[in-house]
């Protein structure tokens, strides 16, 4: 036996010992006799054996932490601490001065660091690399592993100043990165660096790249767990839109139940208002085409004048009468918030206006309003047909009670009783005369004021109103009035004599109807008169008022066109002359002149209407021409 110990031969073929291969090792190979070539190759496989054991005692090693990381991945749902733990682990199993992660960015293809073990500078934490520099982007472009012993003899063209400023900072020379994909499609990269020049094994960009992958399923799936999120929010958001339009439809159906229900049922304006109201929680106003107030669901005193529309609100309802949708009314100025038109085809009838309120006003909220406005333009429709169906036997009563051929008069007294009129107690007969564009507005004023038992309708373009009032006159101031406090002061009103039978009621309107020939053509617009009051000229004229013109240019002409002409005023003296009985002397006390200056005057008046103007048969028209200027220069106010 040899002088080498059992013990010692064990250990020469203990490969997982240190000392394997040394000294003792070829001392004890010797003893045992071998040659020194066979002690050599007997050494060369003793240490090939423990290089090998330490490989794989190291890829247990790995194996075991891509093991952890593996189970870590279906445990942890953190994703940055995820992150963070790989590129620690990553940076431990390089053995690397520093271990960095960079995210890609799809929409701005930067790559932007994420998480770091060993980094010291901030510059590199903070790193955000532009698409296409800096090693990262070949990285990125080649879906490969890249390392460069020595950053700074790196390509040129791939270089940054930012990302050079970084990595100086850092102090990394030496850089190896692999790229985190997935279904090839580029989610970042994975960096182990070191602070001096060194070179990268394969083994070493397999383990890299291992863990790249463990960080692409981790990247990944946070992307897919925010998709999930977010489709699951989108589809919460979606079912509680679906259940609130669910809701709102509901809700705007039993609306729309409610406003048939207007129709069917006769509940009018008032129900459409109210229903409205309620559902929507807010005032609303439904005015007509004239813009005068139909109901409010408020249900306070209306007044007879038509409401004033800011323009914001007027545009506002033509807009929706072109498109029929409602429309906002912009800005905040009005207490207007919404307006819908009321339509028929072309025709405009109105509208709906909706006041502002915290309630909010969605697109089922906007439709409920559509839809009233429907039901409001069949509820006008009707009213309208039957107010047209009233009108006509309406028009027909008065035109009947006001004609005297015996055919129409027959069973007055029934037709009179169905409009809530006695026959034998109408006893006046009004005649209001106005313009053609007021009349209908100055119809509607009459008939809000008309008093139980009247009536009153167009006729022979007039408005005659027929009551009983035992004193035509003061009914007539009464009636202008009214009528000029909702139409305006361009009125006139004029009452014939009492009726002491309703037979007597024909001739009184034609004795009306003269004179308010003869007011218009005399130019009055405004005021109450009797036809006492102008009876004379208008048994003259009332059947030809275009005559009265050529009467007065006639008769005293020559005078009117000398003071206009030359700014003089001999009608004055005329007037004078003609109501102080033909007196010159009595002229001049009433104009205070002298009664030469008189003289003077009637001299001249004698140049210009001829040396028979004095006469009697002349004067008296000079007279009645002088008094049909006089009116046609003044209007009435109240001749009653």
């Amino acid at each position: 036996m040899t002088d080498a110990e059992p013990r010692d031969i064990a250990a020469l073929f203990d490969v997982t010992s240190d000392s394997v291969g040394d000294e003792r090792s070829e001392q004890i190979l010797i003893e045992l006799g071998l040659t020194t070539t066979e002690v050599a190759q007997v050494i060369a496989r003793i240490r090939g054996s423990h290089s090998e054991v330490l490989r794989l005692r190291r890829r247990e090693n790995e194996l075991a932490v891509l093991y952890s990381s593996a189970r870590e991945l279906a445990q942890v749902r953190d994703v940055d601490s995820l992150l963070q733990r790989l590129v620690n682990r990553a940076h431990e199993m390089m053995g690397t001065d520093v271990t960095y992660l960079s995210e890609f960015d799809v929409v701005t293809r930067d790559l932007n660091v994420r998480k770091t073990a060993g980094a010291v500078s901030p510059e590199l934490r903070e790193l955000q690399v532009p698409a296409g520099a800096g090693l990262v982007s070949a990285i990125a472009e080649s879906r490969s592993a890249l390392w460069v012993p020595n950053y700074s003899e790196y390509t040129a063209s791939r270089h940054d100043d930012a990302v050079d400023a970084a990595i100086v900072a850092e102090g990394l020379v030496s850089i190896l990165g692999v790229p985190m994909l997935s279904d090839g499609q580029i989610l970042g990269v994975l960096f182990a660096a070191d602070r001096r020049e060194r070179r990268f094994t394969a083994d070493q960009i397999a383990l890299l790249s291992a863990l790249a992958d463990h960080a692409s399923v981790v990247l990944q799936t946070a992307r897919v767990l925010d998709r999930a999120e977010e489709s699951a929010a989108e589809a919460r958001r979606a079912l509680n839109e679906l259940r609130e339009h669910v809701s709102a439809r509901d809700k705007s159906n039993v609306v729309h139940q409610d406003l048939i229900h207007a129709v069917l049922h006769g509940g009018g304006y008032s129900q459409v208002a109210r229903t409205l109201s309620n559902a929507l929680e807010r005032r609303i106003t439904v005015i007509d085409a004239e813009l005068h107030t139909l109901v409010t669901s408020s249900d306070e005193q209306i007044t007879t004048n038509p409401l004033t529309l800011t323009k914001v609100v007027a545009d506002a309802v033509d807009e929706s009468r072109r498109t029929g949708r409602c429309v906002f009314v912009p800005g905040d100025s009005t207490s207007i918030e919404l307006v819908s038109a009321i339509t028929a085809g072309e025709s405009f009838l109105g509208a709906i206006l909706l006041n502002r309120s915290d309630a909010p006003l969605g697109p089922v909220e906007e439709r409920t309003v559509e839809r009233a406005a429907q039901v409001a333009a069949i509820l006008v429709l009707q009213h309208s047909a039957s107010a047209a169906a009233d009108r006509r036997a309406r028009d027909e009563l008065v035109a009947d009670l006001l004609s005297a051929a015996p055919e129409r008069r027959r069973d007055l007294d029934r037709r009179a009783r169905n409009h809530g009129v006695m026959l034998s107690e109408l006893d006046t007969v009004l005649v209001v005369s106005v313009s053609p564009e007021l009349r209908h507005a100055t119809l509607r004023a009459v008939q809000q004021n008309l008093p139980a038992g009247a009536i009153a309708a167009e006729h022979a373009g007039l408005i005659a109103v027929i009551s009983e009032s035992g004193n035509p006159a003061a009914a007539a101031t009464i009636a202008h009035r009214q009528i000029a406090g909702s139409v305006g002061p361009h009125v006139v009103v004029i009452a014939p004599a009492r009726a002491n039978l309703p037979e007597h009621l024909p001739q009184r309107f034609t004795s009306a109807l003269r004179t308010a020939r003869l007011l218009d053509a005399l130019g009055t617009t405004n005021g109450a008169a009797t036809t006492a009051s102008y009876l004379p000229y208008a048994t003259l004229f009332g059947d030809n008022p275009d005559a009265l013109h050529d009467f007065i240019n006639h008769a005293i002409g020559p005078v009117l066109d000398y003071d206009r002409n030359r700014e003089t005023d001999l009608t004055a003296t005329l007037r004078a002359l003609v109501h102080n009985q033909g007196s010159p002397t009595k002229a001049a006390r009433a104009l205070n002149y002298h009664p030469n200056t008189v003289v003077q005057r009637l001299e001249r008046i004698r140049t210009l209407l001829g040396d028979t103007w004095r006469d009697e048969e002349p004067f008296f028209r000079v007279s009645m021409a002088v008094r049909l200027e006089e009116l046609r220069q003044r209007d009435i106010t109240d001749t009653t």
